[in-house]
């Protein structure tokens, strides 16, 4: 494996993990709050990224199981006491939540729109329940881990510390000669990562976050164009979609940690 992730907050930066415990809800600490929109009770994610996108210029770390955050002034709050500034950042009344409420919705704007007209378009976006594929609380999209490789990474030009832009949880390491979006190869096939057994459910679809700025990384269009014109593959129960990555379950759980094989199949 190349790098672990986890986002203790839906939709900023995260944190790089040596180690990171899975299980059936997922990865543990992983999307573990979420800022709630007031008025409508829906998720802020930068999948609409009019309202939320300057969540990306916010980031969230774990130390002794408490998640701070840290605002884009500089300033490091406890998670508890971020609903007021972030309110203000965001121009939006929001207070946080720490567990998913059941039919928990987002708001997800077309990325080709988002390209065509702007950030501040006024566009209409599709109304989507997250976690359909995930037991538990948490604010993940889909299924419990998220995983992309280093294949589709190089074929969109993307260096590894970009792989932020798709928020996966597992950066696996693939050869040279390895085909961009193996991935889409791999759904209903067991992965194992040392003891973990994972299994692939669905490609991930991709929004307009990959071309968003992320912290002090610039906007970056082409990590979605690429997918637009090489991927356009099936996501079940969502129609044909730009895809790059995997979304899976968790079959055995555990640690895994940098370094670990991997064997596919």
């Amino acid at each position: 494996m190349a790098t672990l992730r986890r986002y203790p907050v839906k939709s900023m930066l995260g944190e790089v993990r040596a180690t990171l415990d899975l299980t059936p809800l997922g990865v543990a600490g992983d999307r573990r709050y979420a800022l709630i929109d007031d008025e409508t009770g829906r998720v802020a994610t930068a999948k609409n990224p009019r309202l939320w996108r300057r969540l990306l210029q916010c980031s969230a770390a774990t130390e002794a199981n408490a998640v701070a955050v840290t605002l884009p002034d500089g300033r490091i709050l406890p998670v508890a006491e971020v609903a007021e500034p972030l309110s203000d950042l965001l121009g939006r009344r929001v207070h946080l939540a720490d567990e998913r409420s059941a039919g928990a919705v987002v708001e997800r704007s077309d990325p080709l729109d988002v390209l065509a007209h702007g950030l501040d378009a006024e566009i209409e976006a599709a109304i989507l329940e997250i976690a359909q594929g995930t037991p538990g609380g948490a604010f993940v999209d889909h299924s419990a881990v998220h995983l992309i490789t280093t294949a589709t990474l190089d074929a969109v030009g993307l260096e590894r510390d970009e792989a932020v832009r798709y928020r996966p949880n597992i950066v696996i390491e693939t050869p040279a000669d390895c085909p961009p979006f193996i991935e889409n190869d791999w759904v209903g096939v067991t992965i194992r990562l040392g003891d973990v057994e994972l299994r692939g459910t669905m490609p991930t679809p991709r929004c307009s976050v990959p071309t968003l700025e992320h912290g002090p990384m610039p906007r970056s269009p082409q990590s979605v164009r690429y997918v637009l014109e090489h991927n356009r593959v099936e996501a079940p129960g969502f129609g044909v979609l730009p895809c790059a990555g995997l979304y899976a379950e968790v079959l055995t759980g555990g640690a895994v940690s940098e370094g670990d094989e991997v064997r596919v199949g």
